[in-house]
């Protein structure tokens, strides 16, 4: 059931797994504001949800910023999910070398700077980034 849907992300949750799927929104310089707010909204849903289970879809996101602007959003995101009760997160990995290159930079960076209090996995398909996701913690 769609929760939430605007023109930078989409809230997508199944009750039956406890799985709420993000297609992780474009960065663009204009609209990094707006993306922290509709960050906000995620977070959130999270909570009021408590959900337990995220999946990050990156395979449609387009990065137009900076490594500093990507590693901030990102890092935005890591610590606001950090003070709920998110166990499992996975990111569906982007066809384009650009930018994962730049996530990877950021989850590195976000990975040294804090103990994420959750699994983060990344994957190459949808498919076994659910599979992962429904799996016994």
């Amino acid at each position: 059931m769609v929760l939430f849907d605007n023109s930078i992300i989409r809230l997508d949750y199944n009750p039956a797994t406890d799985i709420l799927e993000v297609e992780y929104p474009d960065l663009h310089d204009y609209l990094l504001s707006e993306i922290k707010r509709s960050i906000d909204t995620l977070l959130d849903t999270v909570r009021s949800y408590y959900v337990k289970r995220l999946l990050l879809d990156s395979t449609r996101t387009i990065i137009s910023v900076g490594d500093e602007e990507s590693r901030e959003i990102a890092t935005y995101l890591a610590a606001g999910l950090a003070r709920t009760r998110v166990q499992k997160v996975a990111r569906v990995q982007s066809p384009s070398t650009t930018v994962e290159t730049t996530a990877q930079h950021s989850i590195r960076h976000i990975q040294e700077a804090q103990a994420l209090p959750f699994q983060l996995q990344n994957f190459s398909s949808k498919t076994l980034a659910m599979e992962w996701l429904a799996s016994n913690f």
